[in-house]
């Protein structure tokens, strides 16, 4: 017995003629419209035998007999799906820059406001979900409608959905087999929206929401309710909405949730004070942070924290105690991001009491409290860092020479941006003394204190030439950096910086926006792997010259030492090479090198990328 057929489809398979695409347009017979049939048929229109395996012996009727053919669209089977193609159709168009932060793991379902591709598991893991030797409607393999619909939109795979059986149960089993949901909530969309797309996900193991709409405890309910095996969770926050979630309502999804790993939410400025009670938490980062009455962390497998405050002076949050409560219930930490202007040297000895031995990577980010004897605390503790970012500390060249005497072997990555009492020779020290150095940055370090100065601003160029001559030696400073394994350099902002000499083979970006005043003759770029040269807001004779260096270097690189650009001729009886005429096969000769060049770009693989100047 075959089941009833569903009222709303007329056929298995939707014919679509070529005078209709896309169904958009129909025809209609007024004549019989109300002798038409409402449902399909099982029996033969001509004999009136079962259809099924049946091939009917008699002629088909004559033409003038047969019925105008009706084509329409199917109907949206359910109101979810005409709200998301709503929604998603509401859209506004992708921005110009493309985020970064893409994810190695594999997903079935990936939605994205700006990039709406969709990567799905090997269809091996879906074993019986997905039949790949059948074949679906109008002979179409499965797996060639698994790979076509999965590449769809949300907006697209919910209409595709209502198109026919066949791919209305594709549909489904790719919404079952969706492990990672990325989803715009736009700023008119109802709790209802997001509820009816996760409940299409039963399997979802990560998510993550772009919100233009308020988020309050409703949301973190659904989201609860919706997805009982929910391990990452990110929620952004637009410009214009507001998260009200507060620290009651944060603290009880987080131990419901048990099976959470990862958190990361933006807009947390509501939140009044939380108590974190999670035995699989091991990832939390909340911004926008303000004015804490307590902070409580029970979580003894986190690896990772990231806090950020707003820079509000009436800010009252007790970060020593903060920091104190997370080092004594937090002892397997790995990476410990803290930005906040309240950051001091009791905050720091109270890090360092804690003695984490897992601690990998310190950013204490904009507190102007931290100073040299800070850094000394830091590295009798913990001297095993790979990264170290102080920026916005008050440490000097001092505490540079502490930073390079304990971290020599294992510091990788060193941002000093934002500290005044830093000079060019500090730098230069701690790139001599750090030989696994890959990232460094420096900027608004080596800055002109009277650059801002607002009488400047009106000086012609003899005032400004005079003013130049006049200025002492300390204000313009040169900087020389000879480095094997230094991959990236920021320098923007340094406007006190004039001379600049690189020799790092292995170089591959740097900024210098801002340098205005770097004089274009007393700049040497030695880096042969050099992408990208940040230069916005310097001179014109500076630009020009760092497209002069980087185009010499480009096409130094790509030539061969100790080889001739002329063609190497075998003799006639094959005995040895002589020089072929300059003139013999000229137009070979350069199809030729043309060849060789594009064979030596693809072995040399990234090693010989042109070097672009960003001038935003």
């Amino acid at each position: 017995m075959h089941p009833h057929p569903h009222p709303h489809h007329h056929h298995h398979q939707p014919h679509i003629s070529p005078a209709t695409p896309g169904g958009s347009t129909a025809s209609f017979d007024y004549n019989n419209r109300h002798s038409k049939k409402q449902r399909g048929s099982y029996n033969c229109g001509r004999c009136g035998l079962p259809k099924k395996g049946h091939v009917c012996h008699l002629p088909p009727p004559p033409a003038a007999d047969s019925p105008v053919a009706v084509v329409t669209p199917a109907p949206t089977s359910s109101s979810s799906a005409v709200a998301a193609a709503s929604l998603s159709s509401s859209r506004p168009p992708p921005p110009s820059s493309v985020r970064h932060q893409s994810s190695n793991l594999r997903r079935a379902l990936s939605f994205d406001d700006i990039d709406m591709r969709c990567d799905s598991p090997e269809l091996g893991e879906l074993g019986s979900e997905l039949d790949l030797d059948g074949s679906g409607p109008g002979g179409l393999p499965s797996s060639c409608t698994w790979e076509v619909l999965r590449r769809l939109p949300p907006a697209g795979l919910l209409a595709a959905a209502a198109v026919c059986k066949g791919w209305r149960d594709t549909a489904k089993r790719l919404w079952r087999a969706a492990e990672e949901l990325r989803i715009r909530v736009p700023p008119r969309a109802q709790l209802g929206f997001v509820g009816s797309v996760l409940q299409k996900c039963p399997g979802l193991v990560r998510l993550s929401l772009r919100m233009e709409s308020d988020v309050e405890a409703t949301m973190l309910a659904c989201i609860a309710f919706s997805c009982p095996n929910l391990e990452s969770m990110e929620i952004c926050i637009s410009e214009s909405a507001v998260n009200r979630i507060t620290g009651d309502e944060l603290g009880r999804f987080v131990a419901d949730k048990r099976c959470l790993t990862s958190l990361k939410m933006e807009g947390c400025s509501n939140l009044g004070g939380f108590v974190l009670c999670s035995s699989s938490l091991s990832t939390l980062w909340l911004s926008d942070l303000h004015s804490l009455s307590k902070m409580v962390f029970n979580c003894p497998n986190m690896r990772e924290i990231s806090l950020e405050f707003s820079w509000q002076e009436n800010d009252i949050t007790d970060l020593v105690g903060m920091v104190d409560n997370m080092g004594r219930s937090c002892s397997r930490l790995q990476n410990i991001h803290i930005a906040s202007v309240r950051l001091s040297h009791a905050a720091v000895l109270a890090l360092t009491a804690a003695n984490l031995r897992s601690l990998r990577m310190l950013s204490l980010v904009l507190g102007a409290g931290i100073t040299d004897a800070s850094v000394a605390a830091i590295s009798s503790c913990y001297s095993k860092l790979e990264l170290l970012d102080l920026s916005g500390s008050s440490i000097s060249d001092s505490g540079i020479g502490m930073i390079c005497n304990v971290l020599p072997g294992t510091l990788s990555r060193l941002l000093l941006a934002l500290c005044p009492n830093v000079t060019s020779s500090g730098i230069q020290f701690a790139t001599a003394q750090l030989p696994h150095l890959e990232l460094m940055d420096c900027g608004m370090t080596i800055c002109d204190p009277s650059s801002d100065s607002p009488s400047s601003g009106g000086s012609n160029e003899f005032e400004l030439q005079t003013t130049f001559e006049n200025k002492l030696h300390l204000i313009y400073q040169k900087l020389i950096i000879k480095h094997a394994r230094l991959k990236k350099l920021s320098l923007w902002g340094c406007s006190g910086l004039d001379a600049l000499c690189l020799n790092c083979p292995k170089l591959n970006d740097l900024n210098l926006n801002s340098c205005k005043n770097l004089h274009p003759e007393r700049l040497l770029l030695q880096c042969p792997s050099l992408e990208s040269v940040h230069a916005t807001g310097c001179h014109k004779l500076l630009v020009a010259n760092i497209k002069n260096q980087v185009s010499v270097t480009n096409n130094s690189s790509h030539t061969v030492s100790g080889k001739t650009n002329f063609l190497n001729k075998r003799a006639l009886d094959g005995s040895k090479r002589v020089w072929a005429p300059y003139g013999l096969g000229q137009q070979q000769h350069q199809q030729v090198s043309e060849f060789d060049d594009d064979k030596k770009r693809r072995r040399m693989g990234s090693s010989s990328r042109n070097c672009s100047v960003v001038l935003d």
